[in-house]
């Protein structure tokens, strides 16, 4: 018999932490829109989906695994899984590339994207399949397809998939130009951050469908017109994702911030706009904006795709406050 003996003890000990998560996700409101995903976070193991992970100690990071000799180290990996935190997965050289993140943010997203039975869902980033795994629960492996360019990020969450009794298609390839030989699909979720929506998401989405993607510290909320042509608004949510590898990735020259009072400098909103404007407004004409409008909150922000251009907006696509996006 594999494993270590008190392997009961284990899975009781993982039901009784995975409850208590769902009760602090259902008391956070991230499901009110859309409940049926509360079963899907009842029923879906997500120790299986992290054997081991990392958590941030004094002076760098605490590896936490399931494989542990100790039985008081196997404890405290499965009630960190059950955490409502982001786990991170895998570091190089300290540097996170992968991480599982924190469950009340995958529960906001998931009901943003407004799923309906029989749709066919495609997921930019496969992590450690646990995303897939509440996507597969609930519309059946066949529908849900998860791509990752790491061939090694696809391998651990086809295994982690199985262990768990899901087989969605994995895929290994490119995020950024989607996957066309399974379009097209009804819903697209990006679970790393991008500067830019790639087009061959629209391209690859049915007329009516959803894009939800991290960018600029945001997520938005795309709804597809045609296969050109896309447009939406952020959530309220902040979000801080890894960026897509292969593809444009956030960054470049940081931001020269003098003459910005610190209190805005230090503010997630300010910030925000810092990271939806780069390379078109300088943070000093961004902060007077943002005084003279008030403050706004993510979701007066928009992103609109139309053929080969592409802008972000404040409150009206076509109103006064717009700024290209690189494409």
């Amino acid at each position: 018999m594999g494993g270590h003996a008190p392997d009961r003890e284990q899975d009781d000990l993982a039901a009784t932490a995975r409850a208590a998560l769902v009760r602090r996700i259902d008391a956070s409101g991230a499901w009110a829109t859309d409940p049926v995903w509360r079963e899907a976070f009842a029923a879906v193991p997500r120790h299986l989906f992290v054997p081991y992970y990392y958590v941030g100690v004094a002076g760098g990071y605490e590896r936490r695994w399931g494989e542990s000799p100790d039985p008081q180290a196997r404890e405290r990996w499965i009630r960190g899984a059950y955490e409502d935190t982001p786990l991170a997965t895998r570091l190089r050289d300290g540097e996170l590339l992968s991480s599982s993140s924190q469950p009340s943010l995958m529960a906001d997203m998931l009901a943003a994207l407004r799923v309906e039975d029989g749709n066919t869902v495609l997921e930019i980033g496969a992590g450690t399949g646990y995303n897939a795994a509440l996507l597969a629960h609930r519309l059946g492996d066949d529908r849900v397809t998860t791509v990752d360019l790491d061939p090694e990020i696809t391998e651990s969450a086809r295994r982690h998939l199985a262990a768990a009794g899901y087989q969605p298609v994995v895929v290994t390839g490119d995020g950024a130009r989607g996957v066309p030989e399974r379009a097209p699909f009804d819903r697209i979720i990006a679970t790393c951050a991008l500067s830019t929506v790639p087009r061959a998401w629209i391209a690859q989405s049915r007329p009516g469908g959803r894009i939800l993607m991290p960018l600029a510290t945001g997520l938005v909320v795309l709804r597809v017109s045609d296969a050109t042509h896309a447009e939406g608004r952020f959530l309220h949510t902040p979000a801080y994702f890894v960026p897509l590898r292969g593809g444009s990735r956030p960054g470049g020259e940081p931001l020269q911030l003098g003459g910005v009072p610190r209190r805005a400098r230090e503010d997630d909103l300010f910030r925000f706009l810092l990271a939806l404007t780069r390379g078109t407004l300088d943070p000093q004409e961004a902060h007077s904006l943002w005084e003279q409008e008030g403050r706004p909150q993510r979701e007066r922000y928009g992103i609109t795709v139309s053929g080969d251009r592409e802008w972000a907006w404040l409150d009206d696509p076509e109103g006064p406050y717009a700024w290209p996006l690189p494409t």
